[in-house]
């Protein structure tokens, strides 16, 4: 037996060997011109968005497509797909669809996500989705929708449905009566004014309700009566005056997080959470709750977690029993309100499991003596206050805590001993202080530090040795942010000192850097993460200093003066994953085409472009649409409009009419790197083909290129390649039986004999 089980593990492994080396090739399927297509998961995604379409490009797509994104277009009609269409999601935002009709989706038997958002849609067919029936979540937020006097739609299998800001009045009592399976439903930014008794009641199975920003003043009694499984409630930005909240909410038994903030409350009764015991966030933030008796109002809520009451114009003073009965509370945020520390030092005294406390913008000259008491105070806010030096003793028994913001609290000077016992200090925010002159020591002791900014703090020189412990490498010490400080770099030597060495991310944007010395760099080569954004850096010989720096992943030049940029300038980073390069000036010609092969072809992911292909946040629900793309600009005055195409470059389909003439001076990357005439890379001297199939090309200017050689590849093929391995597997397993069945009638013959 354990002869068939080694050959059967010999059988599988070599099965899963080639079905790995089928899938690892894809096939490149059609796509249709003006539209960018590639694998996003192994899926095929056709990206036609932006592009200027009128209609949809029927006849050019691949009914295997999985997403097919034709957002920002001026697309007006939705006429029937193709037959045996697969698409999964379906995105049509930013259009100019008027209505949605069944027979525009006739045999989408496989959509699951379909977004029309932001479009023009009045109308829309009860019955619109009926081939559909997998159809889960549904976004048509951004839309004038006319009054419906019925049924809204009928799609049973419907989870999520977005229609906020949909222009809707009012909702009637059958509207939801065939969406019984929502489970989560958002109504935000409709002049919805009032909620009826009977609206809500097919949705026994919401788990989120979201209403903000609805204008309402009123909600029925009885309007949340049937919502058992009611978890999350958002309320936020309305104007509440005459709703009796005790009775609204004291169905929802299951309540777990409630979202009143800027609702227009200005009183609640001391019963009001009698029946949520499971309650464990309320944000009652940016409420008029002037004469608000804390310990009355939370008194019931014993599983409390959080508690945000920022911003509520709290008048009456925190009693010594405000959170006596809340003694669970862990997350307490007091922000916004004129508070005194006699009170807060009475008032906090019961909250011993207190791991965050923000009392930012507060009016605090002085800090409450109180810390003492808070063993596992993790997070402490005590920004935007009159701060001065001398509460620094007061924070001293916070040995434990990790995280401190003190940004913005007209610091000016901060004594070398400020932070001495704070050794389990993670992250430190001093941003907004006017620290021009940081005291030596001043950080010595934060040897677990892990996160340091000095964001606008007026610094006109990088932090220096003398901060820090000598000969002591702060290994924890992975971020730095200095952005907004006016720095004046010295035209030699290392930027940060050796101290700084295990630092991956330095934060330097808007900074008014025009140039870093080659060595800027030299004690700080770990660095992964690079962020200079918002400079002036306007000629990639400015960028030398990107040699001392193998380790780096991201690199950020966005809003720089940057017109060109060419793979040879990382040539020394081999492991960069990502180039944020929107918002400069870059010129259209082949320094971009060949950044673009070298992120495609040699790197293998065109996505290390930021701003180039689909990403994950662009097929996930949500409401941000617009995608921020790489633009180039075309100099009319020295390039000739009419266009070439290069038909022989890897990865790039012609147009259908290659020589069109230009109807704009401005172009996405994509839509240049199709056009241009460019070569993958210029001067390619060295070829040499590998092993693994693949052509290694190597440029005069030392980048490498790698080109896969092998025949089309199809699904079908793949399939017959698999069908033949998984009979060949099946035979082996057969050998494997008989050759077991053979060896134990040998034993059974043996044992006979011996027996005899």
């Amino acid at each position: 037996m354990k002869l068939a089980i080694v050959i059967i593990n010999v059988a599988l492994a070599i099965y899963f060997h080639y079905a790995w080396s089928f899938n690892g090739e894809l096939a490149e399927l059609e796509c249709p011109d003006d539209c960018d297509c590639h694998y996003f998961r192994v899926n095929w995604v056709t990206d036609c968005s932006d592009s200027n379409l009128t209609q949809i490009p029927y006849n050019e797509l691949s009914p295997n497509v999985y997403v097919l994104d034709l957002n920002d277009n001026f697309i007006k009609d939705v006429e029937p797909f193709p037959p045996d269409f697969k698409v999964r999601r379906l995105q049509l935002s930013v259009n100019l669809l008027t209505e949605l009709k069944k027979q525009s989706f006739a045999g989408l038997h496989y959509l699951i996500d379909a977004d029309f958002s932001y479009n023009v849609i009045k109308r829309i067919d009860i019955d619109a989705f009926d081939d559909s029936a997998g159809l889960i979540n549904l976004e048509l937020q951004g839309n004038p929708l006319e009054e419906v006097e019925g049924p809204f739609l009928i799609i049973k299998s419907l989870l999520y449905l977005d229609i906020s800001n949909c222009s809707l009045r009012n909702l009637n009592d059958q509207f939801f009566n065939n969406l019984t399976h929502l489970a989560t439903l958002d109504l935000s930014e409709n002049p919805l004014v009032s909620i009826n008794n009977n609206v809500f009641d097919p949705l026994n199975s919401l788990e989120t309700l979201k209403m903000n920003n609805c204008n309402l003043t009123h909600i029925a009694d009885h309007a949340f009566r049937t919502l058992k499984n009611l978890k999350n409630l958002e309320l936020s930005g309305n104007n509440f005056y005459e709703t009796n909240w005790v009775a609204v909410l004291r169905n929802l038994v299951l309540l777990e997080y409630v979202d009143l903030r800027n609702s227009g409350i200005t009183s609640l009764s001391g019963d009001l959470f009698d029946n949520n015991q499971y309650l464990r966030t309320l944000i009652l933030a940016e409420n008029n709750l002037a004469g608000l008796n804390v310990g009355q109002t939370i008194g019931s809520l014993q599983n409390l977690d959080t508690l945000d009451l920022s911003d509520c114009n709290l008048t009456l003073p925190l009693s010594e029993d405000a959170f006596a009965n809340a003694t669970k509370i862990r997350n307490l945020y007091l922000s916004g309100n004129t508070l005194f520390a006699s009170d807060l030092l009475l008032a906090l005294s019961p909250l011993t499991n207190l791991h965050k406390l923000s009392l930012s913008n507060c009016g605090l000259s002085r800090l409450p003596d109180t810390f003492d008491k808070f063993k596992s105070l993790q997070e402490l806010d005590i920004s935007h206050n009159p701060l001065n030096d001398a509460f620094v003793k007061l924070l001293a028994p916070l040995e434990t805590l990790e995280y401190l913001n003190m940004g913005y609290s007209n610091l000016s000077h901060l004594a070398p001993e400020s932070f001495s016992k704070m050794t389990s200090m993670r992250r430190l925010i001093l941003s907004g202080n006017d620290l021009n002159n940081l005291e030596a020591g001043l950080f010595g002791n934060l040897t677990h530090l892990e996160s340091l900014e000095l964001n606008f703090c007026g610094l006109r020189r990088p932090l220096n040795a003398t901060l820090f412990f000598n000969n002591f490498t702060y290994t924890d010490l992975t971020e730095l942010q200095l952005a907004g400080n006016p720095l004046h770099v010295s035209k030699t030597g290392p930027l940060l000192p050796k101290q700084l060495s295990r630092l991956q991310t330095l934060d330097l944007s808007n900074c008014n850097l025009t140039f870093l010395p080659p060595n800027a760099f030299h004690w700080t080569t770990n660095i992964t993460n690079l962020i200079l954004a918002g400079n002036h850096f306007a000629s990639p010989n400015d960028l030398r200093f990107l040699e001392v720096l193998p380790m780096l992943e991201v690199l950020d030049l966005r809003y720089n003066n940057l017109t060109t940029f060419s793979p040879k300038e990382i040539t020394l980073n081999p492991n960069v994953e990502k180039l944020k390069l929107i918002g400069n000036p870059w010129r259209c010609d082949c320094s971009v085409a060949n950044l673009w092969d070298w992120a495609n072809i040699e790197k293998g992911n065109l996505g290390i472009l930021e701003g180039s292909t689909l990403t994950q946040e662009h097929v996930s629900v949500g409401k941000t649409k617009k995608k921020k793309l790489l633009i180039c600009n075309y100099d009319t005055g020295t390039q000739p409009f009419t266009i070439v195409m290069n038909k022989t470059v890897p990865g790039r389909r012609p147009f259908i009419n290659p020589q069109r003439t230009l109807t704009a001076t401005n172009r996405t990357w994509a839509k240049y790197v199709r056009e241009s005439g460019c070569e993958p890379q210029p001067n390619l001297q060295r070829v040499a083909r590998s092993a693994d199939g693949y052509v290694n090309v190597i440029s005069e200017d030392g980048v490498k290129m790698r080109y896969a050689r092998h025949g089309p590849n199809t699904w079908s093929a793949a399939a017959i390649n698999a069908i033949v391995v998984y009979a060949a597997l099946m035979a082996i397993i057969g050998v494997a039986f008989l050759l077991t069945k053979k060896k134990r009638s040998i034993r059974m013959t043996v044992t006979t004999d011996k027996t005899n």
